[in-house]
């Protein structure tokens, strides 16, 4: 599904303007200010970061009035500067009043996320190994979050349970061990017709062997130390992907990437971001 699906979107942007407007509407909004009112708006940064989610603001916009017009001076994906102007909003002022909270919302936490993976990213320049997320997202946010990793220059993981199979550590314990758990995931998949990649988390130098016997396409190194991580890297010896995780952090993450893994997978591009600081203020006239 992309990002923007018009109805997955219109879903959204309708449960978060009712959570918002209750029963009663913007009341502010519609007491001091005059229907008729109308005038500009301009949406500026606060502070340096990655632009990400702005078909989003501009649906949020043009939902609670479609006649508003959103002129953009930026695009999704690129830098933005402290005091930097982004966009020009314009139509009846009790509109985009109404609008401003939850499309910055929207446009703030998405392009806080952009932001961090940037930043990640720019963490591991030079080697070969690549930023992922994961799958701790908002609920109901998940192809939005994920767009805006890839904005921030990182790269998806698998988008839920139904487009890759990873293996975890409950997995395998609940199975018996790695060999059953991979016998009884490919039995499902070739009853089902289904060709997605296998993945295995490992602990230690031990499961790795299991899951390289086992033949899988990506073995995962979970909060192994670094010692132990070039260890497993040259014990897989490139037949399989190398996925490094856990208590990955901007400090660490360089050297995690320098152990000769394909991938690190990072949470918190998505589970403890903080939103970029933007604002909307009406231009005077």
């Amino acid at each position: 599904m992309s990002p923007f699906d018009k109805q997955h979107l219109s879903a959204l942007i309708d449960t978060a303007l009712a959570e918002d407007l209750g029963d009663h509407g913007d009341l502010t909004s519609d007491a001091a200010v005059p229907d008729s009112a109308m005038g500009e708006a301009v949406l500026i940064a606060k502070e340096e970061g990655i632009l990400a989610g702005l078909p989003v603001a501009e649906a949020v916009f043009k939902h609670v009035d479609r006649q508003t017009q959103v002129e953009w001076l930026k695009l999704d994906g690129n830098p933005v500067m402290n005091g930097e102007k982004i966009g020009r909003i314009s139509g009846r002022m009790q509109a985009i009043l109404t609008a401003e909270r939850t499309a910055l919302n929207f446009l703030q936490r998405l392009s806080g996320i952009a932001t961090v993976s940037s930043q990640y990213v720019k963490a591991v320049a030079g080697t070969e190994a690549r930023v992922l997320d994961t799958r701790k997202t908002t609920p109901a946010f998940r192809h939005l979050e994920k767009y805006a990793v890839r904005m921030g220059g990182a790269v998806n993981h698998r988008m839920g349970l139904y487009d890759m199979v990873m293996i975890k550590d409950n997995h395998i314990d609940a199975a018996g061990g790695i060999g059953p758990a991979v016998q009884g995931v490919r039995a499902l998949l070739d009853a089902r017709g289904i060709d997605v990649p296998i993945e295995v988390e490992t602990r230690n130098l031990d499961e790795v062997r299991y899951a390289l016997k086992a033949g899988v396409d990506r073995i995962m190194l979970d909060n192994m130390s670094l010692a132990m991580m070039r260890e497993a890297v040259l014990l897989i010896e490139k037949r399989a992907e190398v996925e490094a995780s856990g208590n990955v952090t901007l400090d660490r993450i360089r050297d995690i990437a320098e152990t000769g893994v394909n991938f690190v997978s990072v949470g918190a591009l998505t589970h403890s971001v903080k939103a970029l600081d933007l604002s909307l203020k009406i231009q005077r006239r």
